[in-house]
């Protein structure tokens, strides 16, 4: 949202009527959230496998067995080197891309739309409140194949290479998904999905909003004629 605010508070997202302007919302919250993810993904790749990880007695699937944070980091680095934290980052993505898009866009549309409402016009924090709920349900929606496909795509087993010994490539795991478990498959766990987005969603982009307001009022920034 750092690189959405930056655009945003410059006008770069809205025409002179300050409206949103679809395809620079698109592009600028698409870019942003692959720049984030991009850059965390070797913790987001060992977090897939410490989450995945358990005891023999109810293991399932495969297990990479890593003790800390920390050892993965180095085992992963002296296996495989810098490709190896970054293996499955392309699968990243799309996901950054859609859930930013999905999440900030909508928070933004159901903003102004609330705003063309006289009742909504002077409570800001129920508006903030309600365009992120909107929020939270579009990014768990829109994300979860996404999610679902680099989960996948993360937690593989690999070879000695580091090449995944399960899925060739992003549209082989698309496919194979497909193939043996159907469409809806790709909507595992949106459920859980949502009760972790839905919330978090809500208290990002509120604060946001908040924190937005204290800046402008403290910090008003000068109007600059033509």
């Amino acid at each position: 949202s750092g690189t959405y605010q930056f655009a945003d508070s410059r006008g770069v997202l809205t025409d002179k009527n300050g409206n949103i302007i679809f395809y620079k919302s698109v592009l600028v919250g698409g870019f942003g959230g692959i720049l984030g993810q991009f850059f965390s993904s070797p913790l987001f790749l060992i977090k897939t496998h410490l989450q995945s990880q358990a005891v023999a007695a109810i293991a399932v699937g495969y297990q990479h067995n890593h003790e800390s944070l920390g050892k993965a980091l180095k085992n992963i680095y002296s296996e495989h080197g810098i490709r190896g934290l970054f293996r499955g980052a392309g699968a990243s993505i799309p996901r950054a891309f859609v859930g930013s898009v999905a999440q900030l866009s909508s928070f933004k549309y159901a903003k102004q739309w609330l705003e063309n409402y006289e009742y909504f016009r002077d409570k800001a924090l129920l508006t903030s409140f309600l365009g992120s709920m909107a929020g939270g349900v579009a990014i768990s929606v829109m994300m979860t194949p996404f999610d679902l496909i680099m989960t996948r795509l993360y937690n593989q087993p690999t070879d000695a290479s580091g090449k995944g010994k399960l899925y060739h490539s992003y549209w082989d795991c698309v496919m194979k998904i497909y193939k043996t478990e159907g469409i809806s498959a790709f909507y595992k766990g949106v459920g859980p999905m949502y009760l972790r987005l839905g919330p978090h969603t809500v208290l990002c982009l509120v604060f946001w909003d908040e924190l937005q307001a204290l800046y402008e009022k403290y910090f008003p920034q000068p109007n600059v004629q033509g």
